[in-house]
Parts: structure tokens; sequence; C-alpha cells
């Protein structure tokens, strides 16, 4: 049996942004340069046990610092929020965690019985 939670709607919202902020910082970080101060590259050998090699790094702007910043401080603000809402103290004893992993999967789950309802009615 699949267990269902009445979340409140601040705690859903909260969640869903620190969903959305989360994939913003993972999409800016894969477009900065690897290194925040400009750095030179470097290249290993193939013969080297862990060949790799980098470019020269120009380092970060002070915009992108900014914005780097602002995300982490938002998805901060927000773990913060969902991780001590009231609603936890609600939940019976040994199924927060279970209440937890059903909240992070709740627009998931959502998305999934929309799509399902939207295929069923074509």
């Amino acid at each position: 049996m699949v267990e269902t939670y009445d979340f409140p709607a601040p705690l859903r919202q909260a969640q869903a942004e620190l969903h959305q902020v989360t994939a913003d910082l993972a999409a800016l970080g894969r477009t900065l340069p690897w290194s925040v101060v400009p750095l030179p590259g470097w290249t290993r050998p193939d013969g080297h046990w862990y060949p790799s090699s980098r470019p020269d790094s120009p380092g970060w702007t002070e915009e992108q610092q900014q914005e780097m910043a602002a995300l982490r401080a938002r998805a901060l603000e927000l773990s913060i929020i969902v991780g001590t809402h009231p609603f936890w103290g609600t939940v019976e004893q040994g199924k927060v965690v279970k209440a937890r992993m059903a909240l992070k999967r709740i627009d998931a789950q959502a998305s999934d019985e929309e799509a399902a309802a939207g295929g069923a009615a074509a």
C-alpha cells in the first residue's frame, strides 16, 4: 500500500522551488569555467594512471560568482524551510523519512498522473 500525505501548500511550493533552484544551479555550473579564479590548464600524458586535461580557465566573472552565490543561498534557505516545517511534527514517528521522500517525488508523481489522465482521455 502506498501511503499518501496531505502536505501543506507552502511546503509543497518550497519543495518545488528547491527542485528548480537545484536544477538551475546544475545548469549554471555546466556553463562556467572549471575554476572560479584564473588558472592554467594541464595535460597528463596517456601513460599516467589517470590521463586528463583541462584548458586554461579564465575564472568566473563577478556576475557569475554573484549568480552562483544567490542560487546557493536560496537553495540553503529553501532546504531549511522544507526541513524544519512544522508539518514534520505531525507525521507518525518512524514514517518521517518515507514522508520526506514522498514530498521529494510529489511533482514527478503529479506529472505522471497528469500524463496518464491525458493519455487515457486521448
